[in-house]
């Protein structure tokens, strides 16, 4: 099967509204020409979701957009929390979940990854879940056990049909922001894991059809190497996104 490649932004707690805009205007122009092949999205924050969604639709951008959590509760006494349906009525197109920084910070459990990738689907939008080892469980080789269970807990409880819409991103704890990154050829591997998993649990077709993403220090430099490998359709990109020059050749580097 023919997955598209997708390049996603994680903007983290960087970025006013109009800091927001201002690089979606700068990006837009250098990846125009290119996202008719390669699907391109930006999740800034909370705040800066409006105004974003509002240059994609002035401009008519075929820019994808994303939010970084999400409350698996349509609504409640939850101050604080976000709603699934208040990023439909923004257009978020995808939501990420469980973010390792999520699971470390906020104290995220599978558990509630996926009442979150459940709540995602149920609100018309696409989870992206992130997965990842610490650099302890991959010095004890224990990575793909880890990784496995992740994935077991977070996808439970899916149809086939949203199991192959699921985008997951492998991103190891230990190469996240400190420039250090395992071989494309170990990333790899453990993303023909996460496929392997998907497929245990749901099928052939929807271990073909779900897209798995490398996310870790991906910059415009190691791009092109780590989405040449067979079993990575993408990136999920942290600090590189923040810069339009940057997060463009990455998005290049992906075709």
């Amino acid at each position: 099967m023919d997955r598209r490649m997708l390049v996603a932004g994680n903007w983290k707690m960087y970025t006013t509204s109009g800091e927001g805009a201002a690089l979606v205007e700068d990006l837009a122009p250098r990846v125009s020409d290119d996202w008719d092949e390669v699907e391109v999205a930006v999740c800034p924050p909370f705040t800066g979701l409006k105004a974003v969604s509002t240059v994609i639709e002035l401009d008519h951008l075929k820019l994808k957009l994303g939010a970084q959590d999400v409350h698996w509760e349509s609504e409640g006494a939850f101050t604080g929390a976000i709603a699934p349906r208040m990023l439909t009525e923004l257009r978020c197109d995808y939501v990420i979940v469980g973010h390792s920084e999520r699971r470390e910070y906020f104290g995220e459990t599978n558990e509630t990854v996926n009442r979150k990738v459940k709540a995602v689907f149920a609100a018309g939008m696409v989870p992206i879940m992130c997965c990842g080892e610490s650099l302890a469980t991959r010095d004890a080789l224990e990575t793909e056990s880890f990784v496995r269970k992740q994935i077991m807990e977070g996808a439970a409880g899916l149809d086939t049909a949203e199991a192959a819409e699921l985008v997951i991103a492998y991103e190891p704890i230990w190469a996240i922001g400190t420039g250090r990154t395992p071989t494309p050829e170990a990333a790899n591997d453990v993303c023909r894991t996460i496929r392997a998993t998907v497929g245990a649990m749901y099928g052939p077709p929807a271990a073909m059809a779900v897209r798995v993403l490398y996310g870790g220090s991906v910059k415009a430099e190691n791009a092109r190497m780590f989405f040449s490998e067979p079993d990575i359709d993408g990136g999920l990109v942290g600090g590189a996104a923040l810069k339009a020059d940057s997060f463009a050749d990455i998005v290049k580097a992906a075709l």
